[in-house]
């Protein structure tokens, strides 16, 4: 009756929404967003602001679950009413901060930061977003001067030294830059950040071989980042190891499909090694992304040309000389391609107008075309040995060299490095998480075998459930609709145990809803009734567990950070006795079905969160012997032996993990590899 009563309260919020427990759905609304099912969160956290409105908490953390939604103008508009009502709480500002920084409110955001540091003055992220705020508005001196705290506050915090090096860069100042690169490998030699870094610069000083070491390093640590080939494949074609260039310019796009430079660059060092027609494809596709791109079609034409393709090219000459009609090599290459089509006089227009052009020049006549250079200067920049433009260079004569990346788009590494959101980056080696029972699976980039049980197909067969089970530790956040539709389906299986109150799938089924919009305690509730109407049936052990240790994570995650502030824990800490239970209901799985693989894994995983690592590795061992194919059971048994120091064991088991298609095992195993026993 209470779980009725509380449903319909969740429906209905505006009619009763003086009436609800708002502390309760406040926990239910934060243990969504700790989750990251934002859209369901704040559904939650609206029903405590039509409750509540006084309250600054329910605005604050809703514009943490928009920020993360991005949209940051909704976020920025919570994080304002947020602080009417409590000015003095520091994640206020620092949402706020970075929701302002999203919108290049960089002003504002600055004085975001400067607030909260007034409050919390040892805030590393604080200092880190104050300091890439001043960097973008290119104000360095600030920017020194925020480093020159952050570093007094954590001497050992590298991302400082990263960026210290790139406003040194900034100001010209190589010597001091290397500098900071050094230090931040001396303190972190597995950051990848640190390595491109310093390889950037060895780039600039043309010291080549340094360069494609450094990006070697880098690229061993980051195997998925396309901006560290491209500029290996950069240093790799200054030593004229062309082959080596493309390789790299192969792998970015495999990674990053779209992107400009590596197109651009590979059409280049295919035209020079006489891969034409993979050449032609190349600006193809440079020119589908922009099609106003005169230089790739002009390269396009000499490739046409050089495959027959006569007419082909005469087009793209063409094209180049209506934009750049003082561009005297279009001519030259458009009348030889007209003579090799007959048309003698097209080609003698054009070689008339090569002709005038040159007797211009002896009389010292210009044209004056601000986007061209002349032959001369042509002559010149190749003398200096001058491979390379930069992308924006709109000088025709410069359609042979290669291209790099402008100073704002390498500027993008920093841009994208504001600190404060949900899912920041985590450089800690994490393992796979448990597997659920549920109704959505995220989609993923590699295909990994499909997880079945014979009782849980059976189970699919049955009229019980809205949409067919999955078993996948790759939970799906719910979208508006879902949450719509699961709020529905809670009475609409209220009513069903009504009409069959013995009816352990049915209480089951309910128990999914509840979990599913995060009400873990009703959940619970409903999964211990199944176990008492049938205890055999073992799906509600397993979801008992895996929604209690959820529960203990969120308690955890919570008492963690209200020590970090420095505040009194508001409940008993948790520790291993508190995860007996769900060892228990895992145990119960297992006798009542040795063959559903995923209770093994999932108790092997509760026993190395808990570092006891020898039983856990029997588990997955048992797992692993169950589904030779388990990706998730080796990737996790390969990092228990790490933990336990075999890393060859270790590495084998991430091998296999990516093989079956884990992909994330192969930075782990650089990581390791070179370490001792």
């Amino acid at each position: 009756m209470i779980k009725k009563i509380l449903v319909a309260f969740l429906l209905l919020p505006t009619l009763l929404c003086a009436q609800i427990n708002t502390e309760r759905v406040m926990m239910i609304a934060r243990n969504a967003l700790y989750f990251e099912d934002y859209v369901l969160s704040i559904q939650y956290f609206n029903q405590v602001i039509n409750a509540k409105p006084y309250l600054y908490e329910p605005y604050f953390f809703r514009g943490l679950a928009k920020i993360n939604l991005d949209d940051f103008q909704g976020a920025e508009a919570d994080c304002d009413k947020a602080i009417e009502r409590n000015p003095f709480v520091v994640g206020a500002y620092q949402i706020r901060g970075l929701a302002r920084i999203r919108q290049n409110k960089y002003d504002g955001a600055i004085e975001d930061y400067k607030k909260a540091l007034h409050y919390a003055p040892e805030n590393v992220t604080l200092w880190h977003n104050l300091t890439l705020c001043h960097m973008q508005k290119k104000d360095y001196e600030a920017a020194n001067e925020d480093l020159e705290k952050l570093l007094t506050i954590s001497p050992k915090y590298t991302r400082a030294y990263l960026m210290r090096g790139e406003v040194a860069l900034k100001q010209q100042d190589t010597i001091r830059a290397l500098k900071d690169f050094n230090t931040a490998i001396e303190l972190d030699k597995y950051d990848p950040d640190a390595w491109s870094s310093r390889a950037i610069v060895q780039l600039q000083q043309s010291k080549y071989a340094e360069a494609e070491s450094d990006f070697d390093q880098a690229i061993r640590l980051s195997a998925r980042n396309a901006g560290n080939y491209i500029n290996r494949a950069l240093a790799r074609f200054h030593q004229n190891n062309l082959r080596g260039a493309m390789s790299d310019y192969d792998l970015a796009l495999d990674i990053d499909p779209n992107n400009f430079i590596g197109h651009y660059n590979r059409g280049l060092l295919r035209a020079q090694v006489g891969d034409d027609n993979r050449a032609i494809d190349d600006f193809n596709f440079v020119l589908e992304m922009e099609p106003d791109n005169m230089m790739a079609t002009f390269n396009r034409g000499l490739l046409r040309a050089q495959t027959g393709d006569y007419r082909g090219a005469i087009e793209d000459y063409t094209t180049v000389i209506n934009q750049y009609p003082n561009f005297l090599a279009g001519y030259y290459q458009r009348a030889e391609a007209r003579k090799k089509i007959g048309d003698r006089k097209g080609a003698e227009e054009d070689e008339f107008k090569l002709m005038k052009a040159q007797l211009d020049r002896q009389n010292g006549v210009s044209k004056n075309d601000v986007a061209q250079n002349s032959q001369d200067d042509k002559d010149e920049n190749e003398e200096d040995g001058d491979k390379t433009r930069k992308k924006s260079d709109k000088n025709m004569n410069n359609y042979r060299k290669i291209v790099i990346a402008d100073d704002s788009e390498q500027e993008r590494q920093y841009k994208s490095d504001y600190r404060g959101r949900v899912q920041d980056r985590n450089v800690s080696i994490k393992p796979e998480p448990m597997f659920a029972l549920t109704y959505y699976e995220k989609m993923s980039d590699v295909k990994r075998s499909v997880n079945y049980h014979t009782f849980i197909d059976e189970l699919n067969q049955t009229d019980v459930f809205p949409k067919r089970l999955r078993i996948t530790n790759m939970e799906a956040p719910l979208t508006e609709e879902q949450v719509k539709f699961h709020f529905a389906l809670i009475d609409t299986h209220t009513s069903a145990i009504v009409a069959d109150e013995r009816s352990a799938p049915k209480r089951f089924a309910r128990a999914l809803d509840f979990y599913l919009v995060q009400d873990f305690t009703s959940s619970i509730d409903d999964l211990t009734q199944a176990i008492l109407l049938d205890d055999t049936f073992f799906p509600a052990y397993f979801m008992r567990s895996l929604v209690r240790c959820k529960q203990l994570e969120y308690q955890k995650a919570e008492e963690t950070a209200i020590a970090k502030q420095g505040g009194d824990a508001a409940h008993k800490e948790i520790t291993a006795i508190d995860y007996d239970v769900v060892k228990a209901d895992l145990d119960k799985v297992i006798a009542l079905a040795p063959d559903f693989v995923y209770a093994y894994y999932n108790r092997a995983n509760v026993l190395a969160m808990l570092k006891d690592y020898r039983a856990a590795l029997v588990d997955y061992d048992k797992a692993i012997e169950l589904n030779h194919d388990f990706a998730d059971a080796y990737f996790n048994r390969g990092l228990t032996h790490i933990f336990l120091g075999n890393n060859k064991q270790g590495i084998t088991d991430l091998s296999k993990a990516g093989e079956l298609g884990i992909v994330s095992a192969y930075n782990i195993i650089k990581r390791f590899t070179d370490q001792p026993e």
